[in-house]
């Protein structure tokens, strides 16, 4: 008498030909997660995830500058402009100059 040799997949039915579609998207989110943590990482803008307040200024001096401040869980952000433009309440203006010295001091003069 012969023995049959057992198939493996004999019992097995035909998948869904779209789940592989669908692990795809999951393992394109785990993709793209990894890469904001890593730009956000490399940006040095770990403070946005700490509990600690800060401000950040993008641009200074510049036409185009921004001014992000956390406090608490509230983040808002500022963009300074001339008198002459409308203004609103993420509106600003220009008010003095702030110096960085070599020893680490700030010194602020008011315009």
């Amino acid at each position: 008498m012969r023995k049959q040799r057992r198939n493996p997949f004999k019992g097995q039915e035909d998948g869904d030909p779209l789940s592989v579609v669908a692990n795809l998207f999951d393992v394109g989110m785990v993709f793209a997660v990894a890469l904001m943590v890593a730009m956000v990482i490399n940006m040095n803008m770990t403070e946005i995830f700490s509990q600690e307040d800060f401000t950040i200024v993008k641009n200074p001096g510049k036409e185009n500058m921004e001014i992000i401040t956390k406090e608490g869980q509230q983040i808002n952000k500022y963009t300074p402009s001339d008198e002459t433009q409308s203004s609103s309440q993420n509106k600003g203006r220009r008010v003095g100059v702030a110096y960085e010295m070599e020893n680490g001091e700030v010194i602020y003069i008011p315009e």
